[in-house]
């Protein structure tokens, strides 16, 4: 009977040991409280803890990424597109992340997701088109700025995908043809301009010197017999 009681108390105290020791790696810390009280920040490597007295909540040091769902926006000049981006974040205060807001990668998403509709809904559709890096740096600012308090850290955003609605890509083309069609006509028009200037500098010659042009006429007509 002893035997069993020993055997039994020895089962606990293995129990409890295994409970108590706590092993994190290099990139993870873990926030600790006792008995609900914040109690200080472990990790990495080996620790213990109290079970039943400290509980842990555990954070992932390394940069996340989180995907931005498509956000319909409308831009400055009223053009509905679907945009979707992705943000690198990090976690570099743990206490923070885990005290100063409930879900922290949640709430940074939802963040984002507004602050991509802020930040776009401020701009017309040729500057959404042509400067990407500068609105990812600019929603990359605003986003590091506002989840600063929660100990996170917004390393970059990236603008993956702008879809336009197939009226306006339509609207797009005929605009670019248009404006070929712009650049080939003021092409033509400086084409004839230097003939024009060719064929007046001509005339000047041939009114100094008659026999010259008694030439070009001869030569003119034998071209024109060919």
């Amino acid at each position: 009977m002893v035997g069993r009681v020993d055997h039994f108390h020895s089962f606990i105290v293995a129990v409890f040991l295994v409970s108590a020791i706590k092993i994190l790696r290099e990139y993870e810390r873990a926030v600790k409280f006792r008995l609900g009280r914040f109690a200080g920040i472990k990790g990495p490597g080996l620790f213990l803890i109290v079970p039943g007295i400290d509980s842990l909540a555990k954070v992932d040091l390394r940069v996340m990424t989180l995907d931005v769902p498509k956000q319909r926006i409308v831009t400055k000049d009223n053009v509905s597109v679907d945009v979707d981006a992705v943000v690198y974040v990090r976690v570099f205060n743990p206490s923070d992340a885990i005290m100063k807001v409930a879900h922290y990668l949640t709430a940074t998403s939802l963040l984002a997701q507004t602050t991509l509709r802020d930040v776009l809904g401020r701009i017309d559709l040729d500057a959404l088109l042509t400067q990407r890096e500068e609105l990812s740096k600019s929603i990359q600012k605003s986003l590091d700025e506002a989840t600063d308090p929660w100990g996170m850290k917004v390393t970059a955003v990236t603008i993956r995908d702008v879809t336009i609605p197939d009226e306006m890509m339509r609207a797009i083309a005929k605009q670019a043809e248009a404006e070929r069609e712009r650049r080939s006509r003021v092409i033509m028009a400086l084409g004839e301009a230097q003939a024009a200037a060719k064929m007046a500098e001509a005339a000047k010659l041939y009114e100094k010197n008659p026999a010259g042009m008694r030439l070009r006429e001869l030569q003119m007509l034998i071209e024109v017999a060919r």
